[in-house]
C-alpha cells in the first residue's frame, strides 16, 4: 500500500488535522471510482497517527455535514507495529454529483480537481433521464390498445403464476396497474406490447426477416419479409421465419422405431436470439431489428449497443441482466419470453453447443449488436480443413439436408461419373463422414456414427 504510493485511488494525509484537504479527496473519490484516504502516511511512510472515539466520530461527522448529498463513510483503524493509521473507504457515489462546500470535486491522477460546468451539465442529464420505453406516447390513446391481446397477455401471464390481475377489469386499470398508463396517457412500451397498430406510431418497430442463397449479404434475396404488429407477434412470426427458412434433417438412429426430426438450429436458441434483440434495441434508431438466414448461418442484427457494464467475453459468462428497456423487458419475463436473470445468451450458448453446433458468436459493429448461429459444425471452412474438394462437401450438405445420399444422386448432383463418384464418396467413406448403408443397387450413404450428433 504505501510502497505503492499515491493513485488516482489513494491519498495519503499525515494526521487528521489535515482532514479539511482530505475532504476534497473524499468528494473527488465520490464523483470518480472510488478510493481510500490514510490518515498517519506522509512521504511514503507510516507516521502513526492518534486514535480516539472522538477523532472518528468528528472524521465521519464532518464528511456528512460538509459533502451533499450526504454519505455515511466506511472508517478503519489500521494497525502496523506500535503505529495506527486511519483508512477512510468511499466508493463511488451513486447519486452524482457530490459537493463539498457547494463545489463538485472529480479525481485526475493524484489530483482534486472542480468539475466543469460542461461535464456537470452531462450528468445532470444522465440523471434525469428516463428510459425510453417508459416516456409517454403523447399521440397514442387508451383506444389504441387492442383489448384482447392485453387479455390474452393477463392469461399468459397466470399461466406462469406472475400475474394476478383480474382479467375482465377495466382496461385503464389493467394498463395502469401493468405501469403502462400514467395520468391517464399510455407509454411507448403499452403501445408496442398491446397497440392495435404499433407501426403507426413507431416505424422502426419492425423485424426485417431475410433469406439468402449465398454466404453473402447481397441480392436477390429468395425471400423477404418485415413483420410489424406487436412485440410478441414479431417474436413469433420472425421465429417462424427462421425455422420455415433452415433445413429439419429425417434421422433414423439404430435400435429406434421412431425416426427423429429436429431443426438444425435449436428453435429455442433462435427464439431467444430474436427475442432479445426486440427486448434490448434501441428505439431511437430508425434501424431495424434484422434476421438474416443464410445457407451456414443465422444472423440477426438489433440496433444498439451492449451496457457499458457489460463486454462480449461477459456475455459467455453468468451475468448480471441490465436491460435496455427495462420496463418492456418486465412485461416479456411476466408471460416467460425471457427470464430475469441475464442468461439469455448462455442459454443460446448451451443449447448450441447441446445440438452439437458450434458456439454462437456475438460482435458489436456498425451501431449494431449481432447474434450469429452457425447452421452445422460441419461448415465449409471445417470441410476443406479435412481436405475435401467443393464435390464432397456439397454431398455431405445434401446429405444433412436429406438424411442420405446415392452413388446415382451424387453423379447427377456433382455432374461426375460413376468412377468419380465412387472414389469419391470412398473417401469421405474412409474419413469417417459417412457411413454405407444397404448392398447392391440399395446401398446409400448417411453421416458417419461420430459426426452425426455434431452435424445436427
Amino acid at each position: 500500500m504505501v510502497k505503492r504510493g499515491e493513485s488516482e485511488e489513494v491519498e495519503f494525509k499525515k494526521s487528521t488535522a489535515q482532514l479539511d484537504r482530505a475532504l476534497k479527496s473524499v468528494c473527488s473519490f465520490l464523483n470518480h471510482k472510488g478510493g481510500r484516504v490514510y490518515f498517519g502516511i506522509s512521504k511514503g511512510k507510516i507516521v502513526g497517527q492518534e486514535v480516539s472515539e472522538q477523532t472518528l466520530k468528528s472524521i465521519s461527522q464532518k464528511i456528512r455535514q460538509r459533502i451533499k448529498p450526504e454519505i455515511s463513510p466506511e472508517i478503519e483503524v489500521l494497525e502496523f507495529g506500535d503505529k495506527s493509521v486511519i483508512a477512510v473507504e468511499v466508493k463511488e457515489g451513486n447519486n452524482k454529483p457530490y459537493y463539498l462546500n457547494g463545489i463538485a470535486y472529480k479525481r485526475a491522477g493524484t489530483e482534486n480537481v472542480v468539475i466543469p460546468p460542461e461535464e456537470l451539465e452531462r450528468i445532470f442529464l444522465e440523471k434525469r433521464k428516463r428510459y425510453w420505453d417508459s416516456e409517454i406516447c403523447e399521440e397514442a390513446r387508451l383506444e389504441d390498445i387492442d383489448v384482447e391481446k392485453v387479455r390474452w397477455f393477463l392469461r399468459a401471464g397466470k399461466r406462469q403464476h406472475r400475474l394476478k390481475i383480474v382479467e375482465d377489469a377495466h382496461i385503464a386499470d389493467i394498463v395502469m396497474r401493468l405501469n403502462l398508463m400514467h395520468n391517464g396517457k399510455i407509454d411507448n412500451s403499452a403501445v408496442l406490447l398491446f397497440g392495435k397498430d404499433p407501426q403507426k406510431f413507431f416505424i422502426q418497430s419492425e423485424v426485417k426477416c431475410i433469406a439468402l442463397p449465398t454466404a453473402e449479404f447481397v441480392k436477390p434475396y429468395l425471400t423477404y419479409q418485415a413483420h410489424g404488429g406487436n412485440l410478441f407477434e414479431q417474436v413469433d412470426k420472425s421465429t417462424a421465419f427462421v425455422l420455415e427458412n433452415i433445413h429439419r434433417p429425417l434421422w433414423v438412429e439404430p435400435s429406434e422405431i421412431a425416426a427423429r426430426h429436429p431443426y438444425e438450429i435449436p428453435q429455442k436458441a433462435i427464439r431467444e436470439a430474436i427475442v432479445n434483440a426486440i427486448v434490448h434495441r434501441d428505439y431511437n434508431s430508425p434501424s431495424k431489428v434484422q434476421v438474416r438466414v443464410f445457407p451456414d448461418r443465422v444472423e440477426i442484427w438489433n440496433p444498439g449497443q451492449l451496457p457499458p457494464q457489460l463486454k462480449i467475453e461477459d456475455l459467455k459468462e453468468p451475468h448480471p441482466s441490465i436491460p435496455y428497456n427495462p420496463l418492456l423487458f418486465r412485461q416479456f419475463y411476466r408471460v416467460a419470453y425471457v427470464e430475469d436473470v441475464g442468461g439469455g445468451t448462455i442459454d443460446i450458448i448451451k443449447t448450441c453447443k447441446e445440438a452439437g453446433l458450434p458456439e454462437p458468436e456475438f460482435e458489436q459493429k456498425m451501431g449494431s449488436f449481432i447474434t450469429i448461429i452457425r447452421r452445422s459444425f460441419l461448415t465449409d471452412e471445417y470441410l476443406r480443413g479435412m481436405d475435401l474438394n467443393e464435390k464432397q462437401i456439397t454431398a455431405v450438405k445434401h446429405i444433412r439436408i436429406y438424411g442420405k445420399i446415392t452413388r446415382a444422386e451424387y453423379e447427377k448432383l456433382c455432374l461426375v461419373s460413376a468412377r468419380t463418384a465412387n472414389r469419391e464418396l470412398d473417401k469421405l467413406y474412409k474419413k469417417k463422414l459417412i457411413e454405407k448403408k444397404g448392398k447392391g443397387p440399395e446401398t446409400y450413404y448417411v453421416i458417419g456414427e461420430i459426426w452425426r450428433d455434431l452435424a445436427r
